[in-house]
C-alpha cells in the first residue's frame, strides 16, 4: 500500500516529486471525456519510468494470440486497445539543454494535482538545470467534457534566475507503441501529416483494423508578450511538429497555449477527416482558453449534480468516493451504442479488450441511477447488437440451435480473451448479461425493453445453459462440468455453485418474461418467435433442469460449496497466512494457488448479492461468516460485495473496512497494479457500497427501500438517485434518514 497522495475532498495532489511511483501517479492522474482519454503523462519529455498513454474509444488492433496449442473455437487474436498518437508532446530546451525530470540538476518544488470538481490536471515545478538555469513551469489541461472531440493544454516556462534562450517544440507523434507489444511491434500505419503555421495535423491508421484517428492541434506560443511564429516545421513520417524560440529576461515567461481536436473513423468518415479536422480547429482556435474551461467546468458541475455523494466527517472516504466516479463519469457517457467500459478505461492497456461482464455486473446500477436512461439502455444494446456474434462464438464451441455464448473480452461482439480457462470455462458472463436485463427493467420499469430487444438475448442464453448442462446418471441430476466462477483461483471445476444458480435463474426468468412479451406484446412475440425460431417445447426443457439441477451442498458446515472439490481443501483461514506472503498471487505458483482454499474474489458471495430475496439473513450469515475468511480480495472487484453483504448483515465495521478498500485501492495501491492503469470497472462497485450497503437502497414492489447505517465516524452522506424519471436527493445521518428533505420510516 503507497500512501503519498494528500487527502483532500475534491483534488489528487502529489506535493514532492516520486520518481518510483510515477507510472502509479501517471494512472491516478489520467483524465477522459468518453470520447478518448490520457493518462497523467509530462507534456514534455521524461526518460524516467513511465507509460506515455493516449486512447481513443473504440479503436484497437486484433493481436495474434498467443499459445503453444491451438483447439477448435479459440480466438484468432486477441483485442488491444491502443496507444494513440501523443498529442501532448512537446520538447523543452534553455540555453540548449533539455528539460528532463529524469536528468535535471535539482527539483526545487513539485506539486501536481487532479481538480475533480472541475476536471483540471495541473502540474507546478521549479526546477535547476544543469547549467545552472533554474526555470518554473505551470501546466493545466483538460479533456473537454463540453465538446467531447477537442483536448487543450496550458504550458507556462518562467526563467527564474538568469537570462536565457528557450526553445519549444510542440509535436504530435504516430511513432507510439503498446506496452505489451510484441517485439516492439507497431500498430499504425503512415497516413497523412501536414502543418500550416501554427497548426499541426496527423492521421493514422490502424494495421489489419483500418481505424483512423485524426489530430489537429492549434498552437498559441507567446513571449515577451509577443505571439511567436514558427521557426521551423517538420512533417515526416508519423510525425509533426512546429519550433519556437526566444531570449527570455529574469522572470520573463513563454507559453504554450495548445488546442486539439481528436476524432476517429468511427464518427468521421476517413474522405473527409482532413477537411472536418481543420474546420473544427477553426472553429476553435478564436474562443479563448478561458472560455473553453468555463464549459468544460459547467459540463462537470452538472455530471457532479447528478452523480456526487457527500460525506461529512471523513475525508479520507470521501476522495475515495469521488475519485472513483470521477473516473467512471471520464470513461463512458453512454452516447454511443457501439462503446462500451473497459477494465482500465483511458488510463493503460492492461486486459486489452473493451468488455468484460464488470459492465453488466458493476456498472450498469451506477449509471441507470445518475444518468438518463438511455445511458444504461445503450450499455443493453451493445449487447444486442452482438446477439448475431454470441450464437457464432457458442457455434464454433459446438453449441446448435441459436444458443448464445457471449465473450468474456471483446470489442466487436467476438471472443478475443487468450486465456483457455477464462476463454472456454468462465461462463457466468452469460449470466451477468442476463441479470442486468432484470435489474435494468426493476430498476427503470422499462419492462417494453424485453419486448422490443431483451427477450431475444434471453433466450439465446437460455438455450446455452440448456445445452451446457449434462444428466447425471450417478446423481439424477442435472450437473454443469468443467467452468470457471468468478473464483479465478480455481479453474476447471465441476458444479461451480454461482454458475449453477446462474443457470437456473436464467431459464427461469426466460420463461417468465416468453409469457409476459406473449401476452402483452403479441406483435413483438411473432417478431421474437420468427428472429429465433423458438419453439414451446423449449420452455419444458428448461423448466427440467430448473427443477434438477444440482448444487453442492455440505451437510457438516449447512453452506453451498463453491464447487464439488471444495472441501478436500485445506481450509486455513487467510488470517492465518505471513503478510510476506501476500497477495498471493505474486508469491505463490499457480498450482499451488489452485490447490488452496483461498478465494480470489466473492463466487457464492456474488451469488448472494444477486439473489438475495431467495434467503434469508440466517443463511447469508452462515455462508458469509463460512467464505468471508477464505477470501484474499486479489480481484477489485471483490471487496464491494463484500461491503454490501457485511451491511445488510449489520457488520458495520466491516462494511466500512471493504468500502475503504475498494474505494481506495488505485489511490493506495493495494494491489501494487495501479501502474498499469486503474480498476475502472470496480469503481462503479465503490458507488454500490455507500447506496446498496450504507444506504440499504433495493427495489420492492416497484418502489425504492432504504435501510441504512451510518459509518461511526462520519457525520452524515447524502447522494442524488434518479428513478423512474424522478430525481430524489437521499441523505442519512444521526437522525435517520431524509428523501428530499422529508424525514422517512426506514424498513427493516
Amino acid at each position: 500500500m503507497k500512501r503519498y497522495l494528500q487527502i483532500d475532498p475534491w483534488k489528487i495532489i502529489e506535493e514532492g516529486f516520486h520518481p518510483g511511483y510515477n507510472r502509479v501517479s501517471e494512472s491516478v492522474f489520467s483524465t477522459g471525456n468518453g470520447k478518448f482519454g490520457q493518462r497523467g503523462n509530462f507534456e514534455e519529455t521524461f526518460s524516467g519510468e513511465s507509460l506515455q498513454g493516449s486512447y481513443v474509444a473504440g479503436v484497437y488492433y486484433p493481436d495474434k494470440t498467443r499459445v503453444g496449442w491451438w483447439k477448435n473455437g479459440y480466438p484468432e487474436y486477441f483485442a488491444k486497445v491502443l496507444n494513440a498518437p501523443n498529442w501532448i508532446g512537446m520538447q523543452v530546451w534553455v540555453n540548449g539543454e533539455e528539460l528532463d525530470l529524469a536528468k535535471i540538476k535539482e527539483v526545487h518544488s513539485f506539486r501536481r494535482a487532479l481538480d475533480m470538481q472541475h476536471g483540471v490536471f495541473s502540474r507546478e515545478m521549479e526546477v535547476s538545470f544543469q547549467n545552472g538555469i533554474r526555470c518554473r513551469i505551470e501546466t493545466n489541461r483538460f479533456c473537454n467534457l463540453a465538446e467531447t472531440d477537442s483536448q487543450l493544454v496550458s504550458y507556462k516556462l518562467t526563467v527564474v534566475n538568469s537570462d536565457a534562450l528557450v526553445v519549444m517544440v510542440p509535436f504530435i507523434d504516430g511513432k507510439v507503441l503498446n506496452s505489451d507489444s510484441n517485439y516492439e511491434n507497431r500498430f499504425w500505419k503512415q497516413g497523412v501529416t501536414d502543418t500550416r503555421g501554427d497548426d499541426l495535423l496527423l492521421i493514422a491508421t490502424t494495421k489489419k483494423t483500418g481505424f483512423d484517428v485524426g489530430i489537429a492541434s492549434n498552437l498559441e506560443v507567446v513571449a515577451n508578450n509577443q505571439r511567436l511564429l514558427p521557426k521551423d516545421q517538420h512533417s515526416r513520417k508519423k510525425f509533426v511538429s512546429n519550433r519556437y524560440s526566444a531570449k527570455l529576461t529574469i522572470g520573463g515567461t513563454m507559453e504554450l497555449t495548445r488546442k486539439n481536436i481528436i476524432v476517429s473513423s468511427l464518427d468521421v468518415p476517413r474522405a473527409q477527416m482532413e477537411v472536418h479536422l481543420r474546420s473544427r480547429l477553426s472553429q476553435l482556435k478564436p474562443i479563448p482558453f478561458a472560455h473553453l474551461l468555463e464549459k468544460h467546468e459547467t459540463a462537470w458541475r452538472k455530471k457532479w449534480e447528478e452523480s456526487d455523494i457527500v460525506i461529512e466527517g471523513d475525508v479520507e472516504a470521501q476522495q475515495g468516493i469521488r475519485f472513483n466516479i470521477f473516473q467512471l463519469n471520464c470513461t463512458y457517457n453512454g452516447e454511443d451504442q457501439r462503446l462500451n467500459i473497459g477494465p482500465k478505461g483511458f488510463t493503460g492497456e492492461k486486459y486489452g479488450g473493451s468488455t468484460y461482464w464488470d459492465t453488466e455486473a458493476y456498472c450498469l446500477p451506477f449509471y441507470q441511477a445518475t444518468a438518463d436512461e438511455h445511458v444504461a439502455k445503450n450499455l443493453l444494446i451493445y449487447r444486442y447488437k452482438h446477439l448475431q456474434k454470441a450464437i457464432e462464438n457458442a457455434r464454433m464451441l459446438g453449441f446448435k440451435n441459436g444458443a448464445a455464448l457471449y465473450p468474456m473480452v471483446t470489442m466487436n461482439g467476438e471472443e478475443c480473451h487468450n486465456e483457455w480457462e477464462i476463454t472456454f470455462e468462465e461462463i457466468h458472463r452469460n449470466g451477468a448479461i442476463a441479470y442486468a436485463i432484470f435489474d435494468y427493467i426493476r430498476y427503470t420499469g422499462d419492462s417494453d425493453y424485453l419486448a422490443s430487444h431483451g427477450l431475444e438475448v434471453l433466450i439465446g442464453i437460455s438455450r446455452f445453459w440448456r445445452q451446457r448442462v449434462n444428466w447425471s446418471e450417478d446423481k439424477q441430476q442435472f450437473v454443469m462440468l468443467g467452468v470457471t466462477g468468478p473464483n479465478e483461483f480455481e479453474n476447471n471445476v465441476n458444479n461451480n455453485w454461482y454458475t449453477n444458480r446462474l443457470a437456473v435463474w436464467c431459464m427461469k426468468y426466460t420463461m417468465q418474461s416468453v409469457e409476459w412479451v406473449k401476452n402483452i406484446h403479441p406483435t413483438d412475440w411473432k417478431r421474437i418467435v420468427a428472429n429465433t425460431g423458438y419453439k414451446p417445447e423449449e420452455a419444458l426443457s428448461w423448466k427440467e433442469v430448473v427443477d434438477k439441477m444440482y448444487f453442492p451442498f455440505s451437510e457438516k458446515h449447512n453452506v453451498f460449496l463453491q464447487q464439488d472439490g471444495f472441501l478436500d481443501k485445506e481450509l486455513i483461514p487467510v488470517a492465518q497466512l505471513p503478510e510476506s506472503e501476500r497477495p498471493i498471487v505474486e508469491h505463490w505458483s499457480w498450482d499451488r494457488i489452485l490447490r488452496s482454499c483461498y478465494i480470489k474474489q466473492a463466487d457464492v458471495l456474488q451469488g448472494f448479492y444477486f439473489f438475495e430475496d431467495e434467503f434469508d439473513e440466517d443463511t447469508l450469515r452462515r455462508h458469509y461468516d463460512f467464505y468471508e475468511p477464505l477470501t484474499v480480495h486479489e480481484s477489485s472487484l471483490s471487496p464491494c460485495v463484500h461491503s454490501i453483504l457485511a451491511a445488510k448483515l449489520g457488520d458495520h465495521r466491516r462494511a466500512y473496512e471493504f468500502y475503504l478498500r475498494t474505494a481506495r485501492l488505485d489511490l493506495d495501491d493495494y494491489n501494487n497494479d495501479t501502474c498499469d492503469g486503474l480498476h475502472i470497472t470496480s469503481m462503479a462497485g465503490t458507488w454500490m457500497s455507500i447506496v446498496k450497503g450504507f444506504a440499504g437502497m433495493r427495489v420492492i414492489d416497484n418502489h425504492l427501500s432504504f435501510k441504512p447505517f451510518l459509518p461511526e465516524s462520519w457525520k452524515s452522506f447524502s447522494f442524488h438517485i434518479r428513478f423512474r424519471g424522478e430525481i430524489m436527493e437521499i441523505q442519512v445521518d444521526k437522525k435517520g434518514l431524509t428523501i428530499n428533505g422529508e424525514p422517512m420510516a426506514v424498513s427493516g
